[in-house]
């Protein structure tokens, strides 16, 4: 299997088009992997919430009841059963410091022109649409305020947003914990992720590959890095993996 992060590799990070011409690419190399069995399929590996993810997951059509990963492994979505389980190490105390985080980015953080991504549950995202503002300033000022108030996140940013993921949640728990299940090593999996975050890919699976938009801190540690950016970068990707 390949787990696939989808913000700047399925899709693009920014507001505009999916390449859906791209994405039915995959979505016969999914239905040729599923029916054949003789190639990886692609799982959505996100920090999306399970709806975002569950649009993806119709898109690219049936995971062979491998569950994709939502929430960096807050919740696991079994697409063809419509069923999702929660990474079992949460508890009451987190559910209460992601409310209180919530609260305090709706109203301290909202004056600074924040707001909170929607449908989370496992964790807290905070937007501003001054990218530099917010790996700047705003960044600081969340993680000290994190720290302050003993809050388990995790601080980590992507391209567009700052996400506090609890210290029990990760891709790459949640990537052992299905291994696990299926009674597979990490000889038989394959990651793509396009920023630093997807070292959490990068550290359960056998090999890893970035599309060509992928950070350059990244890249280092990439088997493969497509010429193609995004969902046409996956694709190269796939067919490495597939030779």
């Amino acid at each position: 299997m390949v787990f696939c992060d989808v913000d700047g590799c399925l899709m693009p990070e920014a507001t505009t088009p999916a390449d859906l011409v791209a994405l039915g690419a995959v979505a016969e190399h999914n239905a040729r992997a599923v029916r054949d069995r003789d190639r990886p399929v692609v799982v959505p590996c996100t920090g999306r919430p399970q709806p975002f993810c569950e649009a993806v997951c119709k898109i690219l059509g049936r995971l062979g009841g491998i569950p994709a990963i939502c929430e960096h492994g807050g919740w696991r979505y079994f697409f063809e059963e419509h069923r999702w389980d929660i990474e079992p190490g949460i508890t009451a105390a987190d559910r209460d410091a992601i409310r209180l985080a919530e609260e305090w980015v709706s109203g301290d953080l909202a004056g600074l022109g924040c707001f909170l991504e929607l449908g989370k549950h496992t964790g807290v995202t905070i937007i501003h649409h001054d990218h530099a503002y917010l790996h700047g300033e705003l960044l600081g000022h969340v993680e000290s305020v994190v720290a302050d108030r003993g809050w388990p996140f995790r601080v980590a940013t992507t391209w567009t947003c700052i996400n506090l993921t609890l210290a029990c949640v990760s891709k790459g728990r949640a990537i052992r914990r299905t291994m696990a299940e299926l009674g597979l090593d990490r000889s038989r999996c394959a990651g793509i992720g396009d920023t630093m975050g997807d070292l959490a890919i990068r550290d359960e699976v056998g090999w890893f590959g970035c599309p060509a938009n992928a950070l350059d801190e990244l890249k280092p540690h990439a088997d493969a890095v497509a010429g193609a950016p995004e969902a046409r970068g996956v694709l190269e990707l796939l067919a490495l993996l597939s030779d």
